[in-house]
């Protein structure tokens, strides 16, 4: 008897995205055979879930942690792999669908490395657009896969446009809730700690997001991911602030249509979208009561308190290296805020810098995955040697 359950890969499975979609599964009666699993260096729980799930292979990308992974998952029958390479093996284990939840650049050649004929990839990693968006979605044709958006933003989008052709969305509109600091006056922005950054006012996610979403930068990430996943020109994309979240995206036709996609502020709600894509999963999903809520809240950017989305329309609009360097910029200045090295003002002024600096170096927008992690390595070099100067100016 042929086996008919649908089979997924989750890469990143102990982060927040890995953590959502194994939740998802559980509620759902673990419909899905589970394939494949990866972590970045807790073994501990990825061994634990690899034997919940009956995963044929699991994959920790700190190599240090291979042997402790291997002996904890002994006699299970579970492959295990470490390393780059790993990571890679495990994203071309066969699946129908692959989630994509790897956060950073590290993201990027996995992501890359899943892309199959018929196959799903389930995308929550944006840098892999940001860095290699031309070479990204070029494979995406070449082999037929289907990219699916697990952010909220895009994954609104996609069901508003519902297969209507990209042109014909005059405007494309991504919400931000402003984050924790929407009202925060500029002179007192110097002066955030970590502590406070990371207290997002509407949703939970990861350190490194979290920030982004302080400053904005995050949104600016996905204005790049967007103009990739829908093929349109950065003069088509926008962004409005909206404190409740629960309007994701906004949609406005040549027709004068407008479509907001709206939810409860819940990753699962997108991701179960994706796992069910063309269908619909039943689950006890949160229910958004417009009437109890009352009121929505729009607001323009404030460009001058979050220079860091103005950094990232101008890296789109300049397109070539600009966005790969941004993203390399960013995840270093953002790690330093979070080690106490750089205040939060020097995140947005670090990566400008960098990028002006990279500006003198020449370099070639990437034609492959390899010449993006090349520019993300230089990227990366810029940074951390402008970095002492910054946090020269935090002290």
């Amino acid at each position: 008897m042929v086996n008919t359950q649908p089979s997924i890969s989750v890469l990143g499975a102990t982060g927040s995205i890995g953590d959502s979609t194994l939740d998802l599964l559980r509620a759902t009666g673990n419909k899905f055979e589970v394939r494949a699993l990866t972590a970045n260096r807790d073994a501990a729980k990825l061994a634990k879930l690899a034997r919940e799930f009956g995963a044929r292979f699991a994959a920790v990308a700190d190599d240090g942690e291979y042997f402790r992974l291997k002996d904890m998952l002994a006699g299970s029958g579970i492959a295990v792999a470490g390393g780059r390479q790993g990571l890679l093996e495990a994203a071309q284990v066969e699946a129908d669908t692959v989630v994509a939840g790897i956060t950073g650049a590290a993201g990027l050649a996995p992501a890359f490395a899943a892309l199959a004929p018929n196959r799903r990839l389930a995308l929550a990693n944006k840098e892999a657009l940001v860095c290699a968006g031309d070479v990204f979605m070029a494979r995406v044709r070449e082999t037929g896969a289907k990219i699916l958006p697990l952010d909220s933003e895009h994954n609104a989008v996609f069901q508003a446009l519902a297969g209507s052709p990209a042109k014909s969305a005059e405007r494309i509109t991504l919400t931000a809730s402003g984050g924790p600091f929407r009202k925060t006056p500029r002179e007192e922005l110097a002066r955030v700690t970590p502590e406070q950054a990371l207290k997002h006012p509407t949703w939970s996610m990861g350190a490194k997001i979290t920030i982004d979403s302080a400053t904005l930068m995050n949104k600016g990430l996905e204005l790049i991911e967007a103009r990739h996943l829908f093929s349109v020109e950065p003069s088509r994309l926008d962004v409005l602030v909206h404190p409740q979240s629960v309007v994701h995206a906004i949609v406005r036709f040549t027709d004068g249509s407008m479509i907001a996609g709206m939810s409860m502020p819940d990753m699962k709600i997108p991701l179960a979208h994706c796992l069910a894509w063309p269908g619909r999963m039943e689950w006890k999903a949160p229910v958004l009561d417009l009437a109890q809520l009352g009121t929505l809240e729009f607001e323009a950017p404030d460009l001058k308190r979050f220079p860091a989305l103005r950094v990232a329309r101008e890296a789109m609009e300049a397109g070539g290296a600009a966005p790969v360097i941004l993203n390399a910029a960013n995840e270093i200045a953002v790690e330093a805020f979070l080690e106490g090295r750089i205040g939060f003002c020097e995140i947005a002024a670090l990566v400008e810098a960098s990028l002006a600096r990279a500006e003198k170096e020449s370099l070639k927008e990437p034609r492959t995955v390899n010449d993006a992690l090349a520019i993300d390595h230089i990227g990366r070099s810029i940074a951390s040697a402008l970095l002492p100067q910054f946090a020269a100016k935090a002290s």
